[in-house]
């Protein structure tokens, strides 16, 4: 059996044969999907790395208003790219576990309040100079600035002061955070010459490829940097190339016709036909990634929370699994925590569809009229359709959804975290913490629902320095369920991340952190040919 797997990770390495294929004959054996996941990721550095080409991806989720600056990223684009010419302290792997980079390693005090990280020696920036703590502690003081309008913001809110000493930084914390190496792999904590502070959008860093074409909305381009410091592990094609295609069909035909080597965001509703293309792989990976509706908890009439409940009992989760992710998913319970997190609850009362509870929410808000709900393709896959169905099943509780179709560029600027009512998703975060601190804190600039809590930011900040786990995972259910009945998200569906690849492409690695391989894609793959 082992020998008969091992020819059979190879040749999903080479691309001749499908991840899906491979895996479903592993289970014939009685081999376990984590196993062969490990086969697989072991094979792909097995049969490579091949260096030189130009390794291409065509991509959903850029706009013209994207930025070099990591405080902005918002969406799939700015964020991929930036994997590639960033880096940040820690990198989490796709087991879950940290593994160093631009910090060699890390400890903290007993209490877990004084976290001290050794820094890297040896890293070059793009423009030639040496990294250095004071880039890095000048990096964590502009993300703590609230006038940089960081994503990183409710992250960095629990921490007191940031400094160097000698070759380490010191982190002290407001209070105790066993977490906090898991929170320093966000993405836009990249370390930047003087943190970025005088030329954040420079998009100079520390990562295998350096910035050569930065067109927003159209393409992005970077070239292997020679003085890359792991440049045996990453950066094994000379040059690589985002081109911007929000079009699910546009980017379906790239990659069958050779422009890109790699997609994201393969619809769920097309997988199969994918499939049926020569020379393509479906590169599918359950994951914490989730496609939520989001209302402002203090906006009208969403601040009512009998109007929530009933927008919440009028979703047809099962429907949405089954019509929108064609099953590459899991319902979800109207929060953002699923079995993928550590000190997960499955306990929770799971919400059905309830027409008669969603009717008697509704008449007890007093709101009368329709609901506007913004949606755009960009949302996420079938985002459209996913809109039409919700309007479907809340009629039927006599809620009327008026759907506004928004265009994509732009939606990320003007429409999510500005509009009280639209469509979105969520990569997950590393821990539970993480997530509630990057959406759900009260102070965090994230905070996509406006939701104000202080029960649940006292909670967040004692789980934070509870060591004891089953006091702290009783900690993450008590504010799981605030969010459920009390926030302002609607989670219908936990999504698994769907890309595609070329056969040309060796070194794929699943990975459930984000899509496109963790957003590393394109500097762990290379081309075979």
């Amino acid at each position: 059996m082992s020998n008969e797997l091992d020819y059979l990770s190879r040749r999903v390495a080479l691309g001749k044969l499908s991840r899906r294929d491979f895996l479903g004959r592993a289970a014939a054996l009685g081999v376990t999907t984590v196993f062969a996941n490990s086969l697989l990721s072991s094979a792909a550095l097995a049969e490579g790395p091949v260096k030189g080409g130009t390794l291409k991806a065509g991509m959903q989720g850029g706009a013209s208003t994207d930025s070099l600056d990591p405080a902005t990223w918002q969406s799939q684009v700015p964020y991929k790219f930036g994997r590639q010419w960033g880096e940040q302290l820690v990198e989490i792997q796709p087991d879950g576990k940290l593994n160093p980079k631009l910090a060699t390693e890390w400890g903290s005090s007993d209490d877990a309040k004084v976290w001290t990280f050794k820094i890297r020696k040896g890293v070059q920036f793009h423009d030639g100079k040496e990294m250095t703590p004071d880039d890095v502690v000048a990096t964590m003081e502009r993300h703590s600035d609230a006038n940089s309008k960081s994503g990183a913001l409710g992250v960095m809110g629990g921490i007191e002061s940031v400094k160097k000493d000698g070759d380490t930084v010191i982190f002290t914390l407001k209070e105790a955070n066993a977490d906090l190496p898991f929170l320093m792999d966000d993405y836009h904590l990249m370390i930047q010459p003087g943190g970025g502070k005088d030329k954040p959008t420079a998009g100079i860093g520390t990562g295998p490829y350096k910035v050569v074409t930065d067109e927003p909305g159209v393409r992005h381009i970077g070239t292997k940097f020679p003085n890359y410091w792991d440049g045996d592990k990453r950066g094994h094609a000379e040059q690589i190339e985002i081109i911007v295609i929000n079009d699910a069909t546009a980017r379906t035909a790239a990659l069958q016709s050779g422009q890109v080597h790699m997609i994201n965001r393969v619809e769920p509703k097309i997988v199969d036909l994918v499939k049926r293309v020569p020379g393509v792989t479906i590169q599918n990976v359950a994951g914490k990634g989730h496609y939520v509706f989001i209302a402002h908890c203090n906006t009208a009439p969403f601040d009512n929370m009998d109007l929530r409940l009933a927008l919440k009992y009028a979703m047809n989760r099962e429907e949405m699994v089954k019509t929108i992710l064609r099953g590459y998913g899991s319902v979800g319970n109207d929060t953002p925590i699923n079995k993928a997190y550590p000190l997960f609850s499955d306990d929770i009362e799971q919400r059905k569809y309830d027409p008669d509870k969603a009717a008697f929410h509704y008449k007890k808000s007093g709101h009368d009229g329709a609901v506007l709900l913004r949606t755009s393709d960009v949302a996420f896959p079938g985002a459209i359709d996913a809109a039409q169905l919700y309007q479907q099943s809340a009629a039927k509780a006599g809620i009327t959804i008026e759907v506004k179709r928004e265009p994509g560029d732009g939606y990320w600027s003007q429409v999510w975290n500005k509009q009280p009512f639209s469509e979105s998703y969520w990569g997950g975060r590393p821990t539970q913490d993480q997530m509630f601190s990057t959406a759900y804190y009260s102070k965090a600039d994230w905070n996509d629902t406006r939701f104000f809590n202080e029960k649940f930011d006292k909670l967040l900040l004692q789980a934070r320095g509870e060591l004891d786990e089953a006091k702290r995972k009783a900690m993450y259910r008590d504010m799981n369920v605030i969010v459920r009945d009390e926030g302002g998200v609607i989670v219908p569906m936990f999504n698994d991340f769907i890309d595609a690849t070329s056969k040309k492409v060796g070194g794929w690695v699943p990975d459930g952190n984000q899509e496109m391989s963790g957003g590393y894609a394109l500097s762990r793959c290379w081309l075979i040919a």
